[in-house]
């Protein structure tokens, strides 16, 4: 299901850079999970606001890892994140290193826990768009998804989609499961 936009002469929330400071901090994190950790630890302690889009990208080449990107609301955000990311070692860049990024902080997202129909998944968060793997269409709004607590949509043509599967008892979960398996991660 996709939201229809806005009728607003203002920035698109697809587009989180529009309007928006960027930055990148690489420290050679090998897996998401610090990833996702470095994020939220940013984001609480130096107290980001509720509109930030913090994504994970995967640098692939002869040193795999995981870079994060910050789209900050103001200068100062901005500042005050590349202060404290440039003290701990980490190299930094404006922009992002791709358009594909996977989100981990985007506004509504700690509105998106236990169970949700697609509609209201839609309606209390950026996301704006949800498939589903192996479905032809999109979801109807009030299919129920299990999150799982974990929702890490990803920018896809410009849009936060949420990529979903169907689950036991006729619900959808997301794609991406809050505990994967570590097996193949450093291969």
């Amino acid at each position: 299901m996709t939201r229809q936009p806005p009728d607003t002469d203002g920035p698109s929330r697809s587009l989180p850079a529009v309007g928006r400071h960027v930055l990148t901090a690489d420290g050679g994190l090998r897996d998401l999970r610090a990833a996702d950790h470095l994020l939220r630890t940013l984001a609480a302690e130096l107290a980001l606001r509720d509109d930030v889009f913090g994504c994970t990208h995967l640098v692939r080449g002869d040193r795999p890892r995981v870079a994060v990107s910050l789209a900050l609301g103001s200068a100062a955000e901005a500042d005050g994140v590349r202060t404290r990311l440039a003290a701990e070692g980490y190299d930094l860049a404006d922009g992002t290193p791709d358009a594909v990024g996977r989100a981990v902080l985007f506004p509504g997202a700690d509105r998106l826990r236990g169970t949700l129909t697609v509609g209201q998944v839609l309606e209390v968060s950026a996301v704006e768009r949800v498939t589903v793997l192996g479905a032809s269409g999109q979801p109807v709004p009030t299919q129920l998804l299990l999150t799982r607590d974990h929702v890490r949509p990803q920018w896809e043509d410009g849009v936060l989609t949420l990529t979903a599967m169907p689950a036991v008892g006729g619900v959808l979960v997301p794609f991406e499961v809050p505990e994967p398996t570590p097996c193949c991660a450093d291969h």
